[in-house]
């Protein structure tokens, strides 16, 4: 059965979506400076099917290996703080978008135009394929897209992946936006 959800207050909130738009801690690699981290995700940082992620791009400038991390990392952050399963939230996390494709040319290339509701299934074949999972973790994965899939994830670190997600992407894309309207307006002023 689920707990309760603790939900963060305004300045928790706020430095989650600071983090969350810091992509340089990525980057710099600096999650490969916490112990606990690494004994949890060390395999599969050093797999090369998830190496390969680095190749299609996930939202913005964002490579779907980066996003993945940044998903990682703060829902391992977030189970610490609250005492949830960690371990899941950092492993599933790294894994929920193993869907090995460039999704913005998918659904020309396959003509499958679904892929929001389609890929956790096709990241949990492949997580499948290539490490062993936990029952969490393979929830966890097929269930990262809720409330866009119906069926919400059965454990907190679960529901800390799905915010984590949720944060992430949305920041990746705001990022690109911000990008998108700042040269509109130079350009509007015949400044480029």
């Amino acid at each position: 059965m689920m707990r309760r959800i603790k939900i963060l207050n305004r300045e928790e909130r706020g430095a989650a979506a600071r983090w969350a738009a810091d992509t340089t801690w990525t980057e710099q690699e600096r999650y490969l400076e916490d112990p606990g981290y690494m004994e949890c995700v060390s395999d599969i940082l050093s797999h090369p099917v998830f190496q390969s992620m680095e190749q299609y791009i996930q939202h913005g400038s964002t490579s779907c290996r980066a996003h993945c991390i940044q998903v990682s990392y703060l829902g391992y952050h977030i189970c610490r703080k609250f005492g949830w399963d960690y371990r899941s939230a950092a492993r599933g996390g790294l894994l929920h978008d193993l869907f090995l494709y460039d999704w913005h040319t998918h659904a020309r290339e396959t003509g499958n135009y679904f892929h929001g509701f389609t890929h956790p299934r096709t990241a949990l074949n492949n997580a499948k394929k290539y490490f062993n999972l936990s029952k969490a973790e393979a929830d966890l994965i097929l269930c990262h897209m809720w409330p866009l899939t119906p069926i919400p994830p059965k454990s907190m670190a679960g529901m800390s992946v799905v915010y984590a997600d949720k944060l992430c992407s949305l920041t990746e894309t705001a990022l690109q936006l911000r990008g998108w309207f700042a040269v509109n307006f130079l350009y509007q002023r015949k400044i480029l």
